[in-house]
């Protein structure tokens, strides 16, 4: 288990990525404005990650699994904020660094955690005009980080988008 291969490494990197720009696009939303969000969210990924080193040691089953429900729960959290604030959200306009990101003409990375979508049909192509349009690739997202957490409980190797 501990030689998952480059692949899956490959894929865990761009989900890294990927949240690393939702991170971006919540700092411009004003989200590290309050010197105690900033101090909260740093010590928080600090838990996280020592949480999920202490249960990869334990079992790589149970780290995937808790990411499956951290994961799940991120998903629960988006559609219910999307459903409170959709009118809202549909009146004020997508940050620069969401357009920047999902409709950037290079998205290899974006489409390497796409594990559930095979081919060049299914790749995913998100529009982003508004703020609701972003929270919903950002839910989608979060979605698909989901669905590799299961593959990876699974017997069956992660692959890459990119690998057919």
């Amino acid at each position: 288990w501990w030689r998952m291969g480059a692949a899956v490494k490959k894929v865990h990197f761009a989900e890294e990525w990927n949240e690393f720009h939702h991170l971006l696009i919540m700092e411009s939303l004003g989200g590290n404005d309050a010197w105690i969000d900033r101090f909260g969210g740093y010590h928080a990924a600090i838990l996280y990650y020592w949480t999920l080193n202490l249960l990869w040691l334990i079992s790589p089953f149970l780290a995937y699994q808790f990411s499956e429900m951290l994961e799940n729960h991120a998903v629960d959290t988006y559609s219910q904020f999307l459903d409170e604030n959709e009118k809202i959200l549909k009146d004020l306009p997508a940050p620069a660094i969401a357009r920047q990101y999902y409709q950037n003409e290079d998205l290899y990375m974006f489409d390497e955690f796409q594990t559930s979508r095979a081919g060049h049909a299914a790749r995913r192509r998100p529009q982003i005009n508004t703020l609701y349009d972003t929270f919903v690739n950002i839910r989608d997202d979060e979605l698909e980080h989901v669905k590799t957490m299961v593959a990876c409980q699974s017997d069956v190797p992660v692959k890459s988008p990119h690998e057919g």
